[in-house]
């Protein structure tokens, strides 16, 4: 009997177009049409201009775009810088496995694609390869358990998704995918150690993790032979070595008949996926309620340890990334907008004395009925305590975007064309949105790089 890696390695080997339904054909060209837009507001942001510099300097093939950049080169250098523009104001989908899928995987598959010549079919089936084997690593890894050690998800298993992805395209065979995902496994990283001073090297990790799935699929199609157990080896196997409770069975748990990548959401807030629920329920509450910010004694959000540690640390304002992942900016900020997009995490809003102030009035604390769902979940409770002794209280369990809760791919064009009139005309964001729309009609996944050269 084939083990972990082997058998989900044959199933990436052998995945195709016509095993996919149209409901999750459907659901990937929302999440495309998403990178895309993320990408193309990624590309004013100083950490991806940072690395785009680094990667044209690098020259190379010219095998793949990068978008917007007048540059061609290698599959696997391109990869990088997509996957950085793409998560570069962590506004791009996310899985409650912990991680963001398309980051990683999307670079890999247009890249690789690209590079091949591939049609829009075989891109879309690569896409789903990819998720699916990095949502079901993260998941048997037990990501709560890992996220608690430090590692970011991202980085980590995202390095097996865009394996999977390029070797998918390459056309890979069971004995050269499992060499391609032993030499992504032995490449993961990903650290979170970014939130001690506001480091930019959160942007970087899918950015990473897709260079090296890349790498890891050509160098198995030459013949480079990688750790074919790297998931379930006992001595320095990727799950047992990233968490101290792993499930190993789910990582072939109904394997090819249920897609857990159809479970994938997408973000209406430009934030941390962990702070959506009490974004939703903020605003319910402003919704429901007539008070003023000044008349707020304190904020309570209640929700797991988990996020407690992750996002309930005290907000100190320094930089984007620190703020994106703050409970306390993020309730004051959307308490005091009513929203949480774009502007309400630009440099100079994260610093603002009124809402640093009611930052400070925000508690994070852990409620064991919420901490007891996540990550399965993304739940929060919300009580908004005011000065004259009223208190509102809401919890939301599935936040807006969420597979429970999901965006329409009309909602998704929307926030498509707010993120790409940054970079592009009115009338080629349009272009683009049909483009993807019918991606499964594309002969050439070309004619979807032309629009985004």
């Amino acid at each position: 009997m084939p083990g972990d890696t082997r058998s989900l390695a044959d199933f990436a080997a052998g995945l195709q177009y016509e095993l996919l339904d149209s409901g999750l054909v459907a659901k990937f060209k929302t999440y495309l049409l998403d990178a895309v837009g993320c990408a193309l507001h990624g590309t004013s942001q100083p950490w991806a201009r940072i690395v785009t510099d680094y990667i044209r300097e690098q020259k190379g093939e010219r095998e793949a775009t990068l978008w917007l950049q007048k540059f061609r080169g290698p599959s696997a250098n391109v990869a990088l810088g997509l996957g950085v523009m793409i998560h570069s104001f962590d506004f791009d989908d996310y899985h409650n496995a912990k991680i963001h899928p398309g980051a990683p995987v999307i670079p890999a598959a247009l890249s690789m694609g690209e590079a091949i010549d591939a049609s829009g079919r075989d891109v879309l089936t690569a896409m789903v390869t990819g998720y699916e084997t990095m949502i079901r690593v993260s998941l048997a890894t037990g990501p709560n358990a890992s996220r608690l050690r430090g590692w970011h998800l991202t980085g980590t298993t995202g390095t097996f998704g865009a394996a999977a992805a390029a070797g998918n395209l390459l056309r890979l065979g069971g004995d050269d995918m499992a060499s391609a995902l032993g030499m992504a496994g032995t490449q993961s990283a990903g650290l979170w150690a970014f939130l001690a001073d506001g480091a930019m090297s959160k942007r970087f990790h899918p950015g990473r993790a897709a260079q090296s799935g890349v790498m890891a699929a050509c160098l198995a199609r030459k013949g480079f032979r990688g750790p074919t157990q790297i998931l379930e080896a006992e001595d320095g196997g990727f799950c047992r070595a990233t968490s101290d409770q792993v499930d190993l069975s789910l990582i072939t748990k109904d394997l090819g008949t249920r897609f857990v990548s159809g479970e994938t959401n997408i973000k209406p807030y430009a934030c941390c996926a962990s702070s959506h629920s009490a974004v939703d329920a903020i605003l319910a509450i402003r919704k429901q309620h007539s008070f003023h910010v000044s008349d707020i004694e304190e904020v309570l959000v209640k929700t797991s340890e988990g996020v407690r540690v992750q996002c309930g640390f005290p907000y100190r304002a320094q930089g984007v990334v620190e703020a994106q992942m703050s409970l306390q900016f993020i309730a004051a900020v959307a308490l005091t907008d009513g929203a949480a997009f774009l502007d309400q995490f630009s440099e100079s809003r994260i610093a603002e004395p009124p809402i640093m102030e009611l930052a400070g009035r925000v508690r994070v604390v852990v409620d064991p009925d919420i901490d007891k769902l996540y990550p399965k979940r993304y739940p929060n409770r919300v009580e908004v305590i005011l000065k004259d002794g009223r208190r509102f209280e809401m919890r939301i369990d599935f936040p807006k975007g969420s597979a429970e809760q999901p965006m329409s791919f009309d909602e998704v064009a929307a926030k498509f064309r707010s993120l790409a009139s940054f970079a592009v005309t009115r009338d080629r964001a349009d272009r683009i949105i049909d483009t993807v729309n019918r991606l499964e009609k594309l002969p050439s996944i070309r004619i979807l790089r032309d629009l985004l050269v």
